[in-house]
């Protein structure tokens, strides 16, 4: 019989089926041709530097001394990272499911191998972005990167729990895997991508602040302009939000993990 494996050994598997995943994940989706596997980087980079573009077109500056251009790339990678995220992250494991057959492959290592694929783009896209601005003096350089490490890990984490959960509610219906597209285009507004907290009226600011991502940009933005601007980012009630969108996507994830792997 075969021993059981140590829990070092057993993260050790588990880094090695993701990292198999991810490279199926990519060759599949980006194929061998022409830049290939770039696209994972170009991609996010081209719809930012769209957004960059036009924003700083029509709105030449923010409400503050700050330039839009440091809006824009601070809001819009968040967005690109959470959206595309749970986007390409909810139908994950039915395209996935001859794959089960090998032992060591489980149905949420699917999922976390086009998480893994999407924040590897994102961050990639973000690093590159503001070392490029900042070094040809359109934005400052980052203030405090520490803040911004945080920040951008929280909502690292923050989406890949709702694609858990998204990922999960599509396997039950198929409603609910359409439905996101229309859901992610209403949170872009609220999700504080294209406002900072401060600019709005008081009685709206408890508002949103309600909403988890928008403790994410605002952390962010508190790492690159510091004191110039007033930020409202609070990493405790983001963890806490992750935390608990994680339980639950866990928990749906290991319901569903189930019935696939029954029918298999």
């Amino acid at each position: 019989m075969r021993a059981a494996l140590s829990p070092w050994e057993g993260i050790r598997t588990e880094c090695r089926v993701i990292s198999a995943l991810m490279l199926r994940e990519t060759i599949t989706r980006y194929g061998r041709h022409d830049v290939g596997v770039l696209w994972l980087l170009f991609e996010p980079m081209l719809f930012t530097t769209g957004v960059i573009a036009l924003w700083d077109l029509v709105f030449p500056h923010a409400p503050t001394s700050i330039p839009m251009v440091g809006i824009a790339i601070t809001g819009y990678s968040c967005i690109l990272l959470w959206r595309n995220t749970v986007g390409h992250s909810t139908h994950s494991i039915r395209p996935n499911t001859a794959l089960l057959y090998h032992r060591p492959v489980r149905p949420i290592d699917c999922l976390l191998a086009r998480v893994g694929l999407e924040v590897i783009g994102a961050t990639a896209s973000f690093a590159i972005l503001t070392f490029f601005f900042a070094f040809i003096e359109v934005i400052p350089w980052p203030e405090d990167l520490m803040p911004v490490i945080v920040g951008w890990l929280l909502m690292c984490w923050w989406a890949m729990a709702m694609a858990m959960i998204l990922c999960s509610a599509a396997e039950r219906s198929e409603f609910a895997g359409r439905i996101w597209n229309i859901v992610s285009y209403l949170l872009m507004p609220v999700s504080g991508a294209a406002y900072m907290v401060y600019w709005l009226p008081p009685s709206y600011r408890e508002w949103a602040l309600l909403i988890p991502m928008v403790h994410g940009t605002e952390l962010i933005r508190l790492g690159f302009f510091g004191n110039t601007v007033p930020t409202f980012g609070n990493p405790y009630y983001f963890a806490c939000s992750n935390l608990v969108a994680t339980l639950l996507g866990l928990a749906m994830m290991r319901d569903i993990s189930s019935k696939v792997q029954a029918s298999w």
